[in-house]
């Protein structure tokens, strides 16, 4: 990436996209950052030494996220790369004791808010045959675990929807990408647990998880390929994770 490029980043006040905001400022490049936390925003743009353009919005608010694509500045309005990363976990308990806010929460955040600003992005990058879509999406989409339920259904929308952009993309130019992580040590498990730290730190006990500078650094070699090269999906997991095992219920005998 170059100083001419334009980065948006979903989700960028902690984990995975603050990680890519400081990746990609090493390049120079514009950075458009959209996360809820305003404070976070201001400081991380202080820290980046790179033109930035701030979005302290919450991405369910459709209404605003459409005014804030239209009024974006003429500097930044030429989108080179869309990083879909505003995402998130709520809740690991059973389906049919789940909180249905929760399920909602994710729906609208990891799918509705992720289409729509897509959505908004892509007539640009079509018009000038130039453009990458960069969706975060997690191996929970291909791999279902108990109390995965609305979330893992999500992400797999995530990682078809991008297929499927592809196949419609075909002959424009613009790329898109689907990244699916495992088990990475960032807020992801704390927002879940919902401020339970202990839950959180349990996730990760006795193991080393990957890191949102892992990602990071997954993402940056994704965008910095040759434009005739397209990177359809990533699938990465942390040595000591794999697939789960064969699940088996047995009644006693």
């Amino acid at each position: 990436m170059t100083k001419d490029d334009v980065i948006f980043i979903t989700g960028a006040t902690a984990g995975f996209g603050e990680a890519c905001a400081r990746k990609f400022a090493k390049d120079g490049a514009k950075l458009i950052l959209l996360g809820r936390r305003k404070e976070r925003l201001e400081k991380l743009a202080m820290e980046l030494g790179c033109p930035t353009h701030l979005l302290p919005i919450d991405i369910r608010d459709r209404a605003k996220l459409e005014q804030v694509v239209r009024e974006l500045p003429k500097d930044f309005k030429n989108v080179t790369l869309l990083l879909n990363n505003a995402g998130l976990g709520l809740g690991m308990g059973p389906a049919h004791q789940a909180n249905i806010d929760d399920w909602e929460t994710m729906i609208a955040t990891n799918i509705t808010a992720l289409t729509t600003l897509t959505r908004l992005m892509l007539p640009g990058m079509v018009e000038r045959k130039h453009g990458h879509v960069i969706n975060m999406s997690s191996t929970a989409a291909s791999y279902p675990y108990p109390g995965g339920n609305v979330y893992g259904a999500t992400k797999a929308f995530v990682t078809q929807f991008s297929l499927n952009l592809r196949a419609d993309l075909l002959g424009t130019g613009v790329r898109v990408t689907s990244i699916e992580p495992g088990m990475c040590l960032t807020e992801f498990s704390e927002v879940r647990f919902k401020g339970d730290k202990k839950a959180a730190d349990d996730v990760y006990r006795g193991m080393k998880p990957l890191s949102a500078q892992d990602i990071a650094e997954t993402i940056y070699w994704c965008a910095n390929q040759p434009a005739h090269v397209n990177i359809n999906r990533i699938e990465l997991m942390p040595t000591a994770q794999t697939f789960a095992f064969f699940a088996v219920h047995r009644k006693e005998s």
